[in-house]
């Protein structure tokens, strides 16, 4: 019977995209630094397939990250955590793996003026909680 991949797997994989990305490297680059074509690089990242330990290993290594920066607050999803607190939300993660999330996030650590950052943390607040963000 053959596994199927979990939410785990799509997290780990979003973590690879997200360091590949913010590094700057392609997944043709990737797949040829492992040996794999970029489609299963794709796959990998998408959460399709999983990686083996063996693999994530060599991720590390290319991607230059220790091996916990693939599960840092990544919960099981089994049983019930207990008198824990809920892990906080992964929107950094998807945010650092869009190309503008990217390019935001870079662009915004270069402003050195702390004013002219929390001006612009408003502004994006008052944009978000306007009605037309939240159109298509």
């Amino acid at each position: 019977m053959k596994k199927s991949t979990s939410t785990i797997d799509k997290e780990i994989g979003s973590r690879v995209r997200m360091r590949r990305m913010s590094i700057g490297m392609s997944q043709e680059k990737l797949g040829e630094m492992l040996g794999l074509t970029f489609q299963q690089v794709q796959k990998y990242e998408k959460g399709t397939n999983r990686i083996s330990v063996g693999r994530l290993v060599d991720i590390a290594m290319i991607l230059g990250v220790e091996i916990p920066f693939f599960f840092d607050g990544v919960r099981s999803g089994r049983g019930n955590p207990g008198f824990a607190e809920d892990a906080s939300p992964s929107y950094a993660s998807e945010v650092m793996s869009t190309p503008e999330g990217l390019h935001l996030i870079r662009t915004f650590a270069s402003i050195k003026n702390a004013k002219v950052r929390k001006s612009i943390v408003q502004l994006v607040t008052v944009l978000a909680d306007s009605p037309e963000a939240s159109e298509a």
